[in-house]
């Protein structure tokens, strides 16, 4: 103030005043200050004398520092608890949110002397409201740490960090204060880091400028960072003899690793600017030097450097903070220590877009696709950005998958946030390694040991914390579900209902079965089947109510019972997976979450195609196949490709009814002959519902002839009998005379006409290979070896009128 009084007030965030609390009657310099929970006591502590005291009272006999509790409602009686010439910070617990009618206190002592202490102060009310100290004599006092030679106070959790020196490694503890007035030491970390340090470095414990400048030049530059996932980092600036380097480490004790970090700076103007700062925004720690560089560390996922954003330049640029002096009180919070201002400080979404948009390397686009997933947490309009981008970026990726990493990204967003545990459980990419590096950037990793925590019936933070802890202990990268077993038995699966063990079984509707099969030894397959097949109903239902909205794309109109086989498939292995490691979480939930995870599988791959119909504007004549296909239809007929591709290899199921757009698209964009490539190497899949579509609704012109027969000869047995029926067409008759012969021949086997064969008056031209063929194929039919029951009109005398017409056609005879 004016009249050189030093006041002390409390800011109101919601009212954005300062609630005056105590002055004193002279310029002091406070090192600390602290109001209790219920604001009826102000333990301040500071120098007992100005430098212009100091020389005049230098032969006096007065301690440096003062600690001191003030009664304050109203102003009443003053305490001395320190008098002393160390630094002493002061810190009231506030063990329970909102609790304003205690009357207990408990006040934390941090010495300078390395070692924090708990005063416990009972108060009691006389009258008019007054709050007074009830005991007169010496406060009750414990010894919380000692020897202790840093120390970090968590104000929201209500837990100190400190490091105790020893030989050759420092040891990390913590304690955790408890709302029953208790305390206990719950962690303790064995941490590779030297520390020479005579002098306490003390973190959110308030900031006095000189002091703190002092011992900053000659102290640990560290922090310990928490995430609401159970994740713990320590985050550490090391010193370097190169100048133009700046070196930092961080463990990530929740994962059993340390990653040491070296830049080369691109300029170093002062030493300060080697100092480099953390910040807290939970799923990530950045690693912050003004000018230089802002690193973004994934904490859930640091094994692979691709999900690290790593800025410099003006992407690197944090306008409002442009020192080194910052500290992280809270989590997405930033103090400027020069200044005295606090920050909310957060990622923004649209310059993580701008930036993604003109990122030029695989690693950039990589940390920034999982960034924008990871942190926002499944915003509308930034998936349709990201969808988007994808979309023009396919073929600019060459070390990932986009749409994959889309998919399985999106899909660990929607689905963590049910059970804590499913992040451990549940694919977050589909790279097994990455082998890019940062230019400017090395980076070493080491083993470490993991914490051990001593604690019992503790929830939030420590529970997650050890379940991370339990799941490196147990060979974490055998829990994430992967797709190679899933993939090996679709395959057989699907082969078994095509041929041998389920040939009859019967699909009659959706997802209804008829079975006739009389084998005890394919009843087991069989519910298991049908039991699969269960599964996929399920999540149609499910998809039914996702997308609600009308159907702007022409998917989920058919039946796909390789896709439904895929689905079901993923539920039962999803579900066996989670039962393994889930055992504390119920069937009935665990089988929710499997039916939400691949019907939200499904909906992304529908989320894709939607917003790629609307950006060519797309329309649903494109199922009108004598038309040739647009730009736009070639773009989205791309797409749908690399879908295809990524599904293919994450094993993953499509909409039912993918395949048939997709085949239509190919049959509307490409020529012919890249058509019948795309066909044979299976990027496009011969559908039930396109062929009959082409086959019906193409006129037999020449080049629609050569399509029909290329497409027909390429069709699957089963599906190629039911195309046929709709093309009445020599060459179709023609095929199917030949497949009949084939078949005859191949029952026949090694078995001999018993009988002399008769001589058959039916076939008017005397033409001695074609009337033996036929007089030998009506004695295999004879002896009850039809193949085609069903097919009235396909026997011998069939063969015998296609052949003439065929070679008739051969030799431009008339066949009359």
């Amino acid at each position: 103030g004016n009249q050189r009084n030093t006041h002390i007030g409390l800011y109101d965030l919601q009212t954005k005043q300062n609630e005056h609390l105590y002055m004193f009657e002279r310029d002091l310099r406070i090192i600390s200050c602290s109001v209790n929970n219920e604001r009826t006591l102000l333990a301040v502590s500071f120098h007992q004398y100005t430098e212009e005291e100091r020389v005049s009272r230098l032969l006096q006999s007065v301690s440096k520092y003062l600690t001191l509790l003030i009664e304050i409602h109203p102003i009443n009686n003053v305490r001395v608890l320190k008098a002393v010439d160390s630094c002493v910070r002061v810190q009231f617990l506030y063990p329970v949110e909102g609790r304003n009618t205690s009357t207990e206190s408990r006040l934390l002592l941090v010495s300078e002397d390395n070692y924090v202490e708990q005063f416990d102060i009972r108060v009691v009310a006389e009258e008019e409201h007054k709050v007074v100290i009830e005991n007169s004599g010496q406060l009750p006092r414990a010894r919380v740490a000692e020897d202790l030679i840093w120390a970090q106070w968590d104000m929201v959790e209500q837990r100190l960090f400190y490091i105790v020196p020893k030989e050759s490694k420092s040891t990390l503890k913590c304690v955790q204060f408890y709302p029953d007035e208790n305390f206990n030491s719950i962690l303790e970390s064995h941490l590779d880091i030297s520390v020479n340090d005579t002098q306490l470095k003390l973190v959110n414990f308030g900031y006095d400028f000189c002091q703190d400048e002092d011992v900053a030049c000659k102290s640990l530059n560290l922090q310990v960072f928490t995430s609401k996932a159970g994740g713990l980092c320590v985050c550490c600036s090391l010193t370097s003899d190169i100048p133009d380097e700046v070196t930092y480490s961080i463990h990530f004790l929740h994962r059993g690793y340390n990653k040491t970090f070296t830049v080369s700076l691109e300029r170093t103007e002062s030493h300060q600017l080697k100092e480099v700062a953390f910040m807290n925004l939970d799923y990530y720690v950045a690693a912050y030097l003004p000018g230089q560089f802002l690193h973004l560390l994934n904490i859930q996922h640091p094994d692979l450097l691709c999900y690290s954003l790593f800025l410099t330049g003006e992407d690197a640029r944090i306008d409002m903070l442009q020192n080194c002096s910052i500290r992280c009180p809270l989590t997405s919070t930033v103090l400027d220590c020069h200044v005295g201002s606090m920050y909310a400080v957060s990622i923004s979404d649209s310059a993580l877009l701008q930036f993604l948009q003109n990122s030029k390397r695989d690693s950039e686009r990589l940390a920034a696709l999982h960034c924008a997933l990871l942190y926002f947490q499944h915003t509308e309009d930034l998936e349709k950005q990201i969808i988007l981008w994808i979309s023009e970026n396919l073929s600019t990726c060459h070390s990932f998958d986009p749409v994959q990493e889309f998919i399985i990204a999106s899909l660990y967003c929607r689905m963590c946030p049910e059970t804590h545990s499913l992040g451990k459980l549940l694919p977050y990419t589909s790279l097994l390694d990455w082998i890019g590096v940062i230019p400017g950037v090395t980076c070493a990793t080491d083993i470490i040991s993991l914490p051990m925590l001593e604690f019992q019936n503790s929830k939030g933070f420590w529970e997650k914390l050890n379940s991370n802890l339990e799941s490196v202990k147990y060979a974490e990268p055998h829990l994430h579900y992967h797709n190679n077993v899933l993939r090996r038995e679709w395959h057989n699966l699907s082969e078994q209902v095509n041929t041998h063990a389920l040939k009859h079984l019967l699909l009659c509707s959706f997802g209804d079965f008829c079975l006739f099969t009389n084998q005890r030894e394919e009843r087991t397959t069989t519910a298991y089947v049908r039991n699969i097949f269960e599964n996929a109903k399920n999540i149609i239902m499910i998809l039914a109510l996702f997308i609600s909205e009308e159907r702007l794309v022409p998917l989920f109109q058919e039946e796909d019972y390789q896709q439904q086989l895929l689905m079901g498939l993923m539920v039962a292995q999803l579900k066996d997976h989670l039962m393994r490691h889930l055992q504390y979480v119920g069937k009935k939930k665990i089988d929710q979450i499997v039916l939400d995870y691949v019907a939200n599988l499904l909906t992304l791959v529908h989320r894709i195609m939607k917003e790629v119909w609307r950006r060519y504007q797309l329309n649903s004549c494109i199922f009108c196949l004598d038309e040739r296909g647009s730009a736009g239809e070639f773009a989205v007929f791309h797409i749908m490709s690399r879908i295809l591709e990524a599904a293919n290899g994450m094993c993953m199921p499509l909409p039912p009814g993918f395949h048939t757009l997709h085949l239509v698209l190919g049959v509307r964009c490409l020529p012919l002959h890249t058509l019948l490539h795309y066909i044979d190497t299976g990027v496009l899949h011969l559908t039930e519902t396109c062929v009959r579509k082409l086959l019906k609704d193409l006129d037999d012109t020449e080049e629609n002839e050569k399509l029909k027969f290329s497409i027909v000869m390429r069709l699957p047995e089963a599906l190629g009998q039911k195309a046929r029926q709709f093309w009445n067409h020599p060459i179709n008759a023609n095929f199917i005379a030949r497949k009949y012969v084939k078949l005859l021949l191949e029952k026949l086997g090694n078995r001999q006409c018993s009988r002399p064969i008769p001589e058959r008056v039916s076939v008017p031209v005397e033409f001695l290979p074609l009337n033996y063929l036929t007089n030998m194929l009506a004695e295999i039919e004879n002896q009850d070896l039809h193949p085609y029951e069903k097919q009235d009109h396909v026997n011998v005398r069939f063969v015998e009128e296609t052949a003439l017409k065929h070679t008739m056609m051969l030799l431009d005879l008339k066949y009359s």
